[in-house]
């Protein structure tokens, strides 16, 4: 069977996507390393072979044609599978070589990424990790464009059909002002004690919000005003008085160092989410992934019994 060559380059999709992203040549040129007259040329040449516009360009602005919107995202499959075919001969060579992209969602970034990085560099001294904190449904879109080799997310969420290798639950805890009513008392405190309750969550597309709203919404509680962009926030905000908060217990040890706040358990059904090393299932990552969940669950494991 004769092959015949294609008219167009993975560098000339390359180009495509760039400008795509950027809604601007010259940006999509600096991000590719190559200057913005063969950027065009190539763009050019691209068009041609395809037949359509890609782009509608003036003085002012970029804009993707409805043909340029359905072929970029087509573009975008392709250079992530030829980056899965180089992946794939990276492993096959030596799985524990090369870079890995790892997101991580902002609730455990703080309190996980100290404690992992440094145990992984030491253990596979030829991978380097390079790390990306996102919210999960930006983790989500890079991971399905092969930006991402995989993050480590909770499984509550929606992060779409993924492999994923569980590290741990993760509870969450009650944290409010020392002042506080339901501060006072030993034992774990009852779903229902929060009714009425005004609670501090964190704002749109953290999956953290989700998962505590859920349970805030059934025990007949009340969300405060305030959304808050981080846990940090939360804490100062519920130190205050003003209201109470969720904390998920990784973060507890760091947020409440300074004893603003007083915690207590949750009574069983205690929440929780389910914290995972996640990757596309087309992943020739199998073996470098299955190795490095098994590592991070180890030291996952032991953060939170030296939390607890």
């Amino acid at each position: 069977m004769k092959l015949a060559p294609h008219a167009f380059s993975l560098r000339q999709l390359q180009y495509a996507v760039a400008v795509a992203d950027t809604l601007s040549f010259r940006k999509a040129a600096e991000a590719c390393h190559v200057a913005q007259p063969s950027l065009s040329a190539q763009l050019a040449l691209l068009e041609e072979s395809l037949g359509v516009r890609l782009f509608e360009r003036d003085a002012r602005r970029v804009e993707l044609t409805p043909a340029g919107r359905s072929l970029v995202e087509r573009a975008r499959r392709l250079l992530g599978s030829a980056d899965e075919l180089v992946e794939a001969a990276r492993t096959l060579a030596d799985p524990f070589a090369g870079t890995l992209r790892v997101g991580v969602i902002p609730t455990l970034a703080p309190y996980l990424l100290p404690e992992i990085a440094p145990l992984l560099r030491a253990r596979y001294p030829k991978l380097a990790f390079v790390w990306s904190e996102e919210k999960t449904p930006v983790l989500a879109e890079r991971l399905a464009r092969a930006e991402l080799d995989c993050a480590i997310v909770a499984l509550e969420a929606e992060i779409g059909n993924v492999a994923s290798f569980v590290l741990g639950k993760d509870a969450f805890l009650f944290a409010a002002a020392p002042s506080h009513p339901l501060a006072a008392g030993d034992r774990p405190l009852a779903a229902k004690q929060l009714e009425g309750e005004r609670v501090f969550l964190l704002d749109d597309g953290h999956c953290f919000r989700e998962q505590a709203l859920s349970y805030c919404s059934r025990a007949g509680a009340e969300e405060a005003g305030y959304r808050a962009t981080s846990l940090s926030t939360l804490v100062q905000m519920a130190a205050g008085g003003a209201g109470v908060t969720l904390l998920p217990s990784i973060a507890v040890a760091l947020e409440n160092r300074r004893g603003a706040l007083t915690i207590r358990p949750f009574a069983p059904k205690v929440p929780f989410r389910t914290i995972a090393l996640v990757w596309r299932k087309s992943a020739a990552l199998e073996a470098t992934l299955g190795a490095v969940g098994a590592t991070l669950k180890g030291a996952y494991e032991k953060l939170v019994t030296s939390d607890g």
